[in-house]
């Protein structure tokens, strides 16, 4: 597909596995046939969050995404470092000059060896513009087997400002659709309730208009905390929001 095909395809789709297979298919006709993208809302000035809140799509194996996100690898990661603090794209090939400084530290050589041992080993990372301190998105985008990363920087060079934007707006896309991702989605009547809260109505009104009694409300609320993880319901409104799992338009 020619670029403008792709990005009308992208910003078209109401479906984030259809998005995902789209852009998935795009990155490899330019050597890259396993991403591997984050994006968090819950970012802390002492650390990154809980990956269970992060927006995680991958095309990699399950196991991996397992270990280095859910089993924190990620953050000892150099170009995860990188990215939190940067912009922009960047070629895999600085971990190269790092190593040959000594500038990594144990944790960081320990990711590479991991990395390594599981074929992602050459790539470029993607790191969004991000519109506050408290937002952070990237992508690690690692090139097919049998290309180095002289390859891919060879194709970055010709291709590079086309392969930026067009993750550019499959991220900027990814942020308006529905996830649930590794953790459990909110039900109908879960997201009912909290789109009610969210305009103002007590526990009271909400069991009037739906001819429930507040009880049912409450355990409504109780279980859409439950999922996802919060203790109050202004916290659940507000990550419902973030995850966009409310407010939704029927298909």
């Amino acid at each position: 597909m020619k670029t403008l095909d792709v990005l009308t395809a992208l910003t078209n789709t109401s479906s984030l596995e259809d998005l995902w297979g789209i852009h998935t298919e795009c990155m490899k006709t330019y050597g890259f046939d396993r991403l591997l993208y984050g994006y968090t809302q819950f970012l802390k000035q002492s650390n990154v969050g809980d990956p269970e809140d992060f927006v995680i799509l991958s095309s990699l194996p399950r196991s991996y995404v397992e270990d280095f996100v859910f089993g924190g690898m990620f953050f000892d990661a150099p170009m995860v470092q990188w990215a939190l603090n940067n912009d922009g794209p960047a070629s895999w090939g600085m971990l190269a000059d790092e190593l040959a400084n000594g500038h990594l530290s144990d944790k960081a050589q320990a990711v590479l060896d991991y990395n390594h041992k599981n074929g992602v080993s050459a790539g470029y990372t993607v790191s969004f513009k991000a519109s506050s301190s408290r937002v952070k998105g990237s992508i690690a985008l690692v090139g097919k087997e049998g290309l180095n990363q002289a390859d891919l920087d060879e194709i970055w060079r010709e291709h590079g400002q086309k392969i930026t934007l067009l993750n550019n707006v499959a991220h900027l896309k990814i942020i308006t659709l529905p996830y649930s991702g590794y953790t459990r989605t909110l039900t109908a009547r879960q997201r009912e309730v909290l789109e009610w809260v969210s305009d103002g109505k007590s526990v009271q009104d909400i069991a009037l208009l739906l001819k429930r009694t507040p009880a049912t409300i409450e355990k409504h609320l109780r279980l859409a905390r439950e999922i996802l993880k919060v203790e109050t319901t202004a916290q659940a409104v507000l990550k419902a929001s973030f995850l966009n799992q409310i407010f939704l338009r029927d298909k």
